[in-house]
Protein backbone atom coordinates (compact mmCIF):
# COMPACT_ATOMS: atom_id res chain seq x y z
CA UNK A 1 0.00 0.00 0.00
CA UNK A 2 1.26 3.47 -0.81
CA UNK A 3 -0.04 6.92 -0.08
CA UNK A 4 -1.08 9.06 -3.00
CA UNK A 5 -1.01 12.82 -3.01
CA UNK A 6 -4.39 14.47 -3.33
CA UNK A 7 -5.12 17.88 -4.74
CA UNK A 8 -4.91 20.87 -2.45
CA UNK A 9 -8.17 22.55 -1.63
CA UNK A 10 -8.55 25.18 1.05
CA UNK A 11 -12.16 24.51 2.01
CA UNK A 12 -14.91 22.21 0.92
CA UNK A 13 -18.64 21.91 1.30
CA UNK A 14 -18.35 20.15 4.65
CA UNK A 15 -15.91 22.48 6.41
CA UNK A 16 -18.33 23.19 9.25
CA UNK A 17 -18.36 19.54 10.32
CA UNK A 18 -14.72 19.52 11.32
CA UNK A 19 -13.91 23.15 11.95
CA UNK A 20 -16.71 24.82 13.90
CA UNK A 21 -15.20 23.82 17.23
CA UNK A 22 -11.95 25.56 16.23
CA UNK A 23 -13.52 28.95 15.47
CA UNK A 24 -12.46 31.92 17.57
CA UNK A 25 -13.84 35.38 16.85
CA UNK A 26 -12.83 36.97 20.18
CA UNK A 27 -9.08 37.33 20.54
CA UNK A 28 -9.38 39.79 23.42
CA UNK A 29 -11.22 38.20 26.35
CA UNK A 30 -11.37 39.89 29.75
CA UNK A 31 -7.97 40.63 31.17
CA UNK A 32 -6.25 41.35 27.85
CA UNK A 33 -4.84 44.87 27.70
CA UNK A 34 -4.88 47.26 24.76
CA UNK A 35 -7.22 49.31 22.60
CA UNK A 36 -10.26 47.14 21.87
CA UNK A 37 -11.37 47.00 18.26
CA UNK A 38 -14.04 45.17 16.33
CA UNK A 39 -13.51 44.46 12.65
CA UNK A 40 -16.41 43.57 10.39
CA UNK A 41 -16.31 42.88 6.69
CA UNK A 42 -17.52 40.85 3.75
CA UNK A 43 -15.75 38.35 1.53
CA UNK A 44 -16.67 38.83 -2.16
CA UNK A 45 -15.81 36.79 -5.24
CA UNK A 46 -14.81 38.28 -8.61
CA UNK A 47 -18.43 38.93 -9.56
CA UNK A 48 -19.07 40.85 -6.35
CA UNK A 49 -21.14 38.01 -4.91
CA UNK A 50 -20.73 37.14 -1.23
CA UNK A 51 -18.67 34.06 -0.48
CA UNK A 52 -20.86 32.29 2.04
CA UNK A 53 -18.60 29.34 2.77
CA UNK A 54 -15.25 31.05 3.29
CA UNK A 55 -12.96 31.03 6.29
CA UNK A 56 -10.84 33.94 7.49
CA UNK A 57 -7.86 33.27 9.76
CA UNK A 58 -6.01 36.07 11.50
CA UNK A 59 -2.67 36.24 13.29
CA UNK A 60 -1.35 39.23 15.20
CA UNK A 61 0.90 40.48 17.97
CA UNK A 62 -0.53 41.68 21.26
CA UNK A 63 -0.82 45.36 22.19
CA UNK A 64 2.82 45.33 23.31
CA UNK A 65 4.00 44.09 19.91
CA UNK A 66 4.83 40.52 20.94
CA UNK A 67 3.55 37.35 19.32
CA UNK A 68 2.30 34.48 21.48
CA UNK A 69 4.77 32.12 19.83
CA UNK A 70 7.96 30.49 21.16
CA UNK A 71 10.03 32.03 18.33
CA UNK A 72 9.26 35.53 19.65
CA UNK A 73 11.71 35.80 22.54
CA UNK A 74 11.86 39.59 22.73
CA UNK A 75 11.64 40.95 26.30
CA UNK A 76 8.10 42.28 25.89
CA UNK A 77 5.07 41.33 27.99
CA UNK A 78 3.11 38.21 27.09
CA UNK A 79 -0.54 37.97 28.04
CA UNK A 80 -1.76 34.52 29.04
CA UNK A 81 -5.29 35.03 27.64
CA UNK A 82 -4.12 36.36 24.27
CA UNK A 83 -3.15 33.83 21.58
CA UNK A 84 -3.18 36.23 18.63
CA UNK A 85 -4.91 33.65 16.42
CA UNK A 86 -8.49 33.68 15.26
CA UNK A 87 -10.61 31.72 12.78
CA UNK A 88 -13.87 33.17 11.52
CA UNK A 89 -16.21 31.56 8.98
CA UNK A 90 -18.26 33.79 6.73
CA UNK A 91 -22.03 33.71 7.23
CA UNK A 92 -24.87 33.37 4.71
CA UNK A 93 -24.20 36.94 3.54
CA UNK A 94 -20.42 36.53 3.24
CA UNK A 95 -19.92 38.53 6.44
CA UNK A 96 -17.25 37.96 9.09
CA UNK A 97 -16.43 39.83 12.28
CA UNK A 98 -14.05 39.55 15.18
CA UNK A 99 -13.03 41.36 18.36
CA UNK A 100 -9.40 41.96 19.23
CA UNK A 101 -6.96 44.64 20.36
CA UNK A 102 -4.89 46.89 18.14
CA UNK A 103 -1.52 45.16 17.89
CA UNK A 104 1.72 46.89 18.71
CA UNK A 105 4.31 47.36 16.01
CA UNK A 106 6.67 44.47 15.32
CA UNK A 107 10.08 44.32 13.65
CA UNK A 108 10.23 43.19 10.05
CA UNK A 109 13.04 41.84 7.93
CA UNK A 110 16.35 43.27 9.07
CA UNK A 111 14.72 44.60 12.25
CA UNK A 112 12.98 47.47 10.42
CA UNK A 113 9.82 48.47 12.34
CA UNK A 114 6.46 47.62 10.80
CA UNK A 115 3.20 49.46 11.34
CA UNK A 116 0.60 47.71 13.50
CA UNK A 117 -1.16 45.14 11.33
CA UNK A 118 -3.04 41.86 11.34
CA UNK A 119 -2.03 39.05 8.98
CA UNK A 120 -5.04 37.50 7.23
CA UNK A 121 -5.40 34.16 5.44
CA UNK A 122 -8.40 33.68 3.17
CA UNK A 123 -9.78 30.21 2.43
CA UNK A 124 -12.66 29.84 -0.03
CA UNK A 125 -14.16 27.57 -2.65
CA UNK A 126 -12.20 27.58 -5.87
CA UNK A 127 -8.94 28.54 -4.19
CA UNK A 128 -6.31 25.86 -4.40
CA UNK A 129 -4.11 27.65 -1.88
CA UNK A 130 -4.88 30.23 0.77
CA UNK A 131 -4.60 33.92 -0.02
CA UNK A 132 -2.53 36.02 2.38
CA UNK A 133 -3.05 39.71 3.02
CA UNK A 134 -2.91 42.25 5.84
CA UNK A 135 -5.16 44.69 7.65
CA UNK A 136 -3.63 48.05 8.54
CA UNK A 137 -5.24 50.68 10.74
CA UNK A 138 -6.57 54.02 9.50
CA UNK A 139 -4.69 57.21 10.36
CA UNK A 140 -1.77 55.33 11.92
CA UNK A 141 1.35 57.43 11.29
CA UNK A 142 3.51 54.28 11.17
CA UNK A 143 1.77 53.26 7.91
CA UNK A 144 3.88 55.84 6.04
CA UNK A 145 7.12 53.97 6.87
CA UNK A 146 5.89 50.36 6.81
CA UNK A 147 8.25 48.37 4.55
CA UNK A 148 5.56 45.92 3.39
CA UNK A 149 2.97 48.59 2.66
CA UNK A 150 5.66 50.47 0.71
CA UNK A 151 5.89 47.50 -1.69
CA UNK A 152 2.25 48.04 -2.71
CA UNK A 153 1.48 50.64 -5.42
CA UNK A 154 0.05 53.75 -3.74
CA UNK A 155 -3.29 53.49 -5.55
CA UNK A 156 -3.86 49.96 -4.20
CA UNK A 157 -2.85 50.47 -0.55
CA UNK A 158 -6.38 51.44 0.48
CA UNK A 159 -7.45 47.80 0.00
CA UNK A 160 -5.28 46.96 3.02
CA UNK A 161 -6.44 49.75 5.34
CA UNK A 162 -9.61 49.28 7.39
CA UNK A 163 -12.16 52.11 7.55
CA UNK A 164 -13.65 53.54 10.71
CA UNK A 165 -17.34 53.05 11.35
CA UNK A 166 -18.05 56.51 12.71
CA UNK A 167 -21.04 55.75 14.90
CA UNK A 168 -19.21 53.17 17.08
CA UNK A 169 -16.00 53.42 19.10
CA UNK A 170 -13.30 51.00 18.01
CA UNK A 171 -15.39 49.70 15.10
CA UNK A 172 -13.69 49.13 11.76
CA UNK A 173 -14.82 47.80 8.40
CA UNK A 174 -12.55 45.90 6.04
CA UNK A 175 -13.83 44.00 3.00
CA UNK A 176 -12.03 41.40 0.90
CA UNK A 177 -12.51 41.22 -2.88
CA UNK A 178 -10.88 38.06 -4.19
CA UNK A 179 -10.43 39.37 -7.73
CA UNK A 180 -11.44 42.06 -10.18
CA UNK A 181 -13.08 45.40 -9.50
CA UNK A 182 -16.54 45.73 -8.01
CA UNK A 183 -18.40 48.96 -7.33
CA UNK A 184 -15.19 50.96 -7.14
CA UNK A 185 -13.40 48.57 -4.83
CA UNK A 186 -10.39 47.00 -6.48
CA UNK A 187 -9.13 43.53 -5.79
CA UNK A 188 -7.59 43.22 -2.35
CA UNK A 189 -3.81 43.11 -2.41
CA UNK A 190 -2.53 39.61 -1.70
CA UNK A 191 1.06 38.59 -0.98
CA UNK A 192 3.15 35.64 -2.15
CA UNK A 193 4.27 33.61 0.87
Amino acid sequence: MSLHMTASQTVGPFLHIGMDGLNNDNLAPDGVTGERIGITGYLYDGDGKPVTDGVIEIWQANAHGRYAHPDDTRPLPLEPNFTGFGRIPTDGNGRFSFMTVKPGGVPGQGGKPQAPHIVVSVFARGLIKRLVTRIYFPDDPANADDPVLALVPAERRETLVARRIHDRDGALEWNILIQGDWHGQGETVFFDV
